[in-house]
């Protein structure tokens, strides 16, 4: 399996803080099935990283690897605040990607408040790269209003759930918009997020499988992060019914119910 979204590197965001940490991390990750780890640190205003950072922590880590003799490689990556893409030049951009591709992670905000999210990804996708949405189900935003959601992926852009989520680890609002993600055919992959070993672990296969997607997981977790990190186009989702709750009710996109002005 590979786990497109984790917080592996020690001592560079809120994953481990050292490199046993992030070591612990791995062989937990290794004992559940995941063979490739895609480091995605905060790019935040809380963590300032840089892709030269990233990659120094990335190479530090598989040479750790290596040495334990682990089948689990870690590949670059990023989780970038929409609050700092207009910080980021051109090419520092380009090297957040996710793997060799043109894929940029971009975290979902976590705040009630949402206003100019759709504007910043919207020029990125305009820019030429093309986005993953982290964790859109726990955005309060996509909760209330899942119109804004089906929009971004109308626009070309993939969700990415984390399989906590799918568990109820993020409480009742998160699963049922992780639910209805999978209903509608809109959910595009499901990574961990994880931050250590124990507390928030990189699992991936009992959450799929309680939320029944044992189904897609192959493609959830193998065939989707596999083209995302080699740059190719996504494969087509398999037929699957994972339920029988109707549709929802559409309802108008929180960004056409307020003017947003793009920096």
């Amino acid at each position: 399996m590979i786990d497109l979204h984790t917080h592996v590197l020690p001592g560079i965001d809120d994953g481990p803080p050292d490199l046993e940490g992030s070591l612990a991390f791995v062989r937990a990750a290794h004992r559940g099935g995941t063979r490739t780890l895609v480091a995605t640190p905060h790019v935040s205003t809380s963590y300032r990283n840089t892709s030269a950072l990233i990659a120094e922590r990335v190479e530090e880590i598989n040479d750790a690897i290596a040495r334990e003799g682990l089948d689990v490689r870690v590949v670059a990556g990023a989780e970038i605040a929409a609050s700092r893409v207009a910080d980021l030049d051109p090419d520092e951009l380009r090297a957040l990607s996710l793997g060799d591709g043109p894929w940029l992670l971009i975290e979902c905000p976590l705040s009630p408040r949402a206003t100019g999210f759709d504007a910043v990804v919207l020029y990125l996708r305009d820019a030429g790269h093309r986005i993953v949405l982290a964790h859109p189900e726990r955005c309060p935003a996509f909760q209330k209003d899942p119109g804004a959601l089906r929009s971004l992926v109308a626009a070309g852009m993939l969700t990415s759930v984390t399989a906590g989520s799918l568990a109820g680890g993020f409480g009742r609002e998160a699963a049922r918009c992780a639910r209805l993600l999978a209903e509608e055919g809109i959910l595009h992959n499901v990574v961990s997020d994880a931050h250590d070993a124990v507390k928030r672990p990189p699992e991936l296969r009992p959450q799929l499988l309680q939320a029944g997607l044992g189904g897609l997981s192959e493609w959830l977790v193998e065939q989707v992060p596999a083209a995302i990190l080699a740059g190719e186009e996504v494969p087509p989702s398999p037929a699957a019914t994972i339920g029988a709750e109707a549709p929802p009710r559409r309802s108008r996109a929180w960004w056409r119910r307020r003017r947003v002005t793009q920096r």
